[in-house]
């Protein structure tokens, strides 16, 4: 039934979705989301004079890395092999926009591998460049498509 939370059996108790009868199909999942910052922010992450390091390069490590681990993060979540995870994070006069795509040749969507990559490289910034900017927000994290697998593609 559409709309129907496939996480839940009969008697309403989470469970993992069963994709054993599901073909092998390439899969990939687009996400985004940025962090609002201060120019003084800005312009250290711009300039390299943040304290902790190369923000951009640790962000985009630390989010590849998320979303090889999502299913140790997400209860629910299969673990998956992925065949791509990129992330790209542009710098912009009021903060960070990270988008990330992952993609893998399975039974199961990658959508929640795209979004973790988007949240953990976001929060990594937050981290380095905290000590400049505390206010820093994170915001409009969000699935821009999904592509593959029986539901076919989706975009936002």
């Amino acid at each position: 039934m559409a709309g129907a939370l496939t996480h839940l059996d009969a008697d309403g108790a989470a469970h993992m979705v069963d994709v054993g009868d599901k073909a092998v199909t390439r899969r990939e999942g687009v996400a985004t989301g940025r962090i609002v910052m201060s120019a003084a922010a800005v312009a250290a992450i711009r300039a390299g004079a943040v304290k902790k390091g190369d923000v951009i390069a640790v962000a985009r490590v630390a989010g590849i890395m998320a979303a090889k681990r999502t299913s140790d993060l997400i209860p629910l979540c299969h673990p998956l092999p992925l065949t791509k995870v990129s992330l790209d994070l542009a710098i912009e006069d009021d903060g960070v926009t990270a988008t990330a795509l992952a993609a893998t040749d399975g039974k199961t969507g990658v959508e929640m591998e795209a979004l973790t990559a988007v949240s953990v490289a976001l929060l990594t910034v937050y981290d380095m460049a905290k000590a400049i900017d505390k206010a820093m927000r994170i915001e409009g994290i969000r699935l821009l498509e999904k592509r593959g697998g029986r539901s076919g593609d989706w975009r936002a």
